[in-house]
């Protein structure tokens, strides 16, 4: 047997022992769940024996040390007043593969996976599994996605996505039965597997079934063009596009396979998602998950997301809450209205400054290209008082790099020119060539412009506060810090366009990585990636836009990343990421502030299987997703 397909089987019945089995659930008798009860006498549903696949999922809550719960109840949270829908794709954690909490690659959507040699995946769908509108989930899903949508040039103009592709070429896509598909490339693809688990998924498939209605080919041109008449569009591929949504939930008559169905448009007063009848999991005593009937998102104000928590108005909140909210939750929890607990962030670092290595002005991209220029701005960051102000002293001054949790965690790498030494930062400033002017107590850049550099933010609290503190201890060394806030709407495209120099955002998402994470984030990949938006783009569009990586630094991540995804043995991946890690540290192409920062996590105290403490993470973990919302449940009053 292939050593990738032992390793693979391997965690496939380790997932099992942890997970339980079907006929642990049968031997019990699956019973019928009680908001589907009155459907399934008026013969609106079928029986729960009939609505579950052949092999559900089990999950062994009490085996996992939890609390068989009860069914029924409506958790409701508050998702910020432009906030929708979008909220339940990471609470809503189904995946073909997750994470388990042990960040370990197990399959969920999926009865199992085989890989071998790290380049073959087959997968195995469960028999019988269904759509939330009792339609069959088979390979045709995945077909119709391959063949339809993903290779369709007018359905995806940019092209597949950068996990289905190895050197720039796709997988061989086969149909090996109703219940199995396989991809193949010629090198292995490390990326494609965790991509199936992110937070924010990769998705291979489609409700054929629906999807096809919008489509000329299979449902002719008459009824197609009839569609666009009621949808007021011109063209089928945007009425395609329009209603197959699977990330955004903005389309609520397109089927899922998650716990909760969206049952609200974009642009309504609450959002609210119920079970989904034909959910494939189950607790180890038949009962149908998830355990919670409905899930309510509400629109709230930023600035009102604090009291309104204090006053019980959400049952689970993180977003919208922060040290600062501590005085008024703990009287509340005081009071019994809410339970509170603080959770590690599982970031790099909280917040982290990002200079434009893809600048248009050719004189600042010049200096921001200099490691002297950007190791003295990282030494003249006083963290500790930064830590103090902000986070009452509960984070650790730190570069934006792995946490201690990580198995891939380097002690050195969180140092790294993270000590605050303005002495040594005045001696780097020197030795790049710009001068002081002591009229103005600045230096000069190589053009004689006055070293002021503007940074942008999106306008949070805690980053303006970071930045004035910052502002501060960067004149002592002749650097003056302007903030600018652009439109929200404006803050990618300018950075892209390079007119941002710098700016300050959320810092490393994957900061518990595990060998069998992708790495991308290190290294130039995304257009996205506020360091190097050019490079990035050009990674992720195969040459095609962007600009091709000029920097030998950043050049070597991208080599380094090409070798995890190409890497044949576990060795082969850990030898690659701890040499990235390594090199990103050093080059401090972004540079961390204060990590490990505390995060309020209020919830009812009536709602069970939450964690009482434990990392808050998007990636791995899409916040509370990892801690499978699905067995969270509310004791009634």
């Amino acid at each position: 047997m292939p050593s990738g397909v032992s390793r693979v089987c391997a965690i496939l019945l380790l997932a099992a022992g942890l997970l339980g089995g079907a006929s642990g659930a049968q031997a019990a008798g699956y019973q019928e769940t009680p908001y589907f009860a009155a459907d399934v006498a008026a013969g609106h549903l079928p029986p729960i024996a009939d609505r579950l696949p052949a092999d559900p999922l089990v999950i062994n809550v009490k085996g996992e040390g939890k609390q068989a719960g009860r069914q029924g109840g409506v958790l409701r949270m508050l998702v910020g007043e432009s906030g929708d829908a979008r909220a339940l794709l990471p609470f809503a954690y189904s995946r073909l593969v997750v994470y388990d909490e042990q960040y370990r690659l197990v399959p969920d959507i999926l009865e199992s996976f085989e890989v071998a040699d790290g380049r073959v995946f087959t997968f195995h769908l469960r028999k019988g599994q269904r759509w939330s509108d009792g339609s069959a989930f088979t390979a045709e899903d995945f077909r119709y996605y391959w063949e339809e949508v993903a290779n369709d040039p007018k359905l995806n103009p940019d092209g597949l996505p950068p996990a289905l592709l190895v050197n720039g070429k796709p997988p061989r896509f086969e149909v090996i039965d109703e219940t199995t598909v396989r991809y193949s490339w010629e090198q292995p693809n490390q990326a494609f597997i965790p991509a199936l688990a992110a937070a924010v998924p990769l998705v291979i498939y489609r409700p054929a079934h629906y999807l096809n209605q919008f489509n000329p080919k299979y449902a002719g041109a008459k009824a197609v063009d009839r569609l666009l008449a009621e949808a007021k569009l011109d063209s089928w591929t945007d009425l395609h596009r329009l209603k197959d949504d699977p990330l955004n939930f903005s389309n609520p008559e397109m089927p899922t396979l998650g716990p909760w169905v969206n049952l609200s448009r974009p642009d309504s007063e609450v959002y609210v998602a119920v079970r989904n009848p034909f959910y494939h999991r189950v607790d180890e005593h038949g009962r149908q998950l998830p355990y919670i009937d409905r899930v309510v998102l509400i629109p709230e104000s930023k600035a009102d997301i604090p009291a309104a928590v204090a006053a019980g108005k959400s049952d689970l909140q993180a977003t919208g809450l922060g040290l600062d909210d501590l005085p008024l939750l703990e009287a509340a929890a005081k009071k019994g209205t809410i339970r509170l607990s603080l959770w590690p962030s599982g970031r790099g670092s909280e917040l982290a400054l990002y200079p434009n290595l893809n600048s248009a002005d050719p004189v600042w991209r010049g200096v921001l290209r200099d490691l002297r220029f950007r190791r003295a701005l990282s030494l003249a960051i006083d963290r500790r008082a930064i830590n103090a102000a902000l986070y009452g002293g509960d984070g650790k001054p730190r570069a934006n790099t792995l946490l201690p949790d990580s198995p891939l965690f380097d002690p050195d790498t969180q140092k790294a020119w993270a000590e605050y030494d303005l002495a040594r930062a005045q001696e780097l400033m020197d030795s790049v060539g710009l001068k002081l002017d002591k009229n103005y107590g600045l230096r000069r850049l190589p053009d004689g412009r006055l070293l002021s550099l503007l940074v942008a933010t999106q306008g949070s609290p805690a980053e303006l506060q970071v930045l004035r503190m910052i502002q501060e201890t960067w004149r002592k060394i002749g650097v003056e810090l302007m903030i600018g806030a652009p439109l929200p709407s404006a803050f990618h495209d300018r950075v892209l366009a390079g007119v941002t120099l710098m700016s300050i955002a959320d810092g490393l998402a994957d900061g518990l990585a595990t060998p069998d994470m992708d790495p991308a984030e290190f290294a130039p990949s995304d257009e996205d990636q506020l360091q190097w938006p050019q490079w990035g783009l050009y990674q992720e569009s195969s040459g095609s836009k962007g600009q091709a990586i000029d920097l030998p630094a950043a050049a070597q991540l991208a080599t380094l990343w090409k070798d995890w995804r190409d890497a044949g043995k576990e060795s082969d991946k850990v030898k690659a990421w701890r040499q990235i890690v390594k090199l990103a540290a050093d080059q401090l192409f972004t540079i961390g502030i204060v990590g490990e920062v505390p995060q309020p996590v209020a919830s009812n105290p009536r709602l069970h299987n939450l964690p009482e403490r434990d990392f808050y993470n998007w990636e791995p973990g899409a916040y509370f997703g990892l801690y499978q919302p699905d067995v969270f449940w509310m004791e009634q009053k």
